[in-house]
């Protein structure tokens, strides 16, 4: 009796284990779920001297370009990169930015960046005569005994 509980409870304990089940084949999207864009023309050069160019342009219109070197003449190692890219947007704009990219950051020109707004009358003003009389400039700290 007690061999026959325990095969019973061995077959119970094997028929309570997950079961395998395999899982139907689900195609994972890509990133995009669009078409594979194909590219036309891709250019890499680097240099023993650090300076290097590379170019792409794609079928569906998109170019990009840059070159960069390290700036002679500074203590510190400064990398000095321009370059440019263009593409249509989804509205059929075409968008193209030049760039610069230095120890002054990423410097982007371009017909469609916004500008900032001219600076007012009044302010422009002050800042001229700060800059006419700098014996005035207090530093931005009231001195005790001073009006004005």
């Amino acid at each position: 009796m007690q061999k026959l509980v325990c095969f019973l409870a061995l077959v119970w304990c094997a028929s309570a284990l997950p079961q395998y089940r395999p899982r139907p084949n689900i195609p994972i999207p890509g990133p995009s779920g669009g078409r594979v864009i194909a590219i036309i023309k891709q250019q890499q050069d680097v240099n023993v001297d650090g300076s290097y160019q590379w170019s792409y342009e794609t079928e569906n219109g998109i170019q990009a370009e840059e070159r960069g070197a390290l700036k002679a003449g500074s203590p510190d190692p400064i990398l000095e990169a321009q370059g440019s890219y263009s593409y249509t947007a989804d509205d059929g704009t075409p968008i193209q930015v030049q760039y610069i990219s230095n120890e002054n950051g990423f410097q982007p020109q371009g017909s469609h960046l916004p500008t900032p707004p001219p600076i007012p009358a009044a302010i422009l003003k002050s800042l001229e005569y700060n800059a006419a009389h700098p014996e005035e400039d207090d530093g931005g700290v009231p001195r005790p005994g001073r009006l004005g």
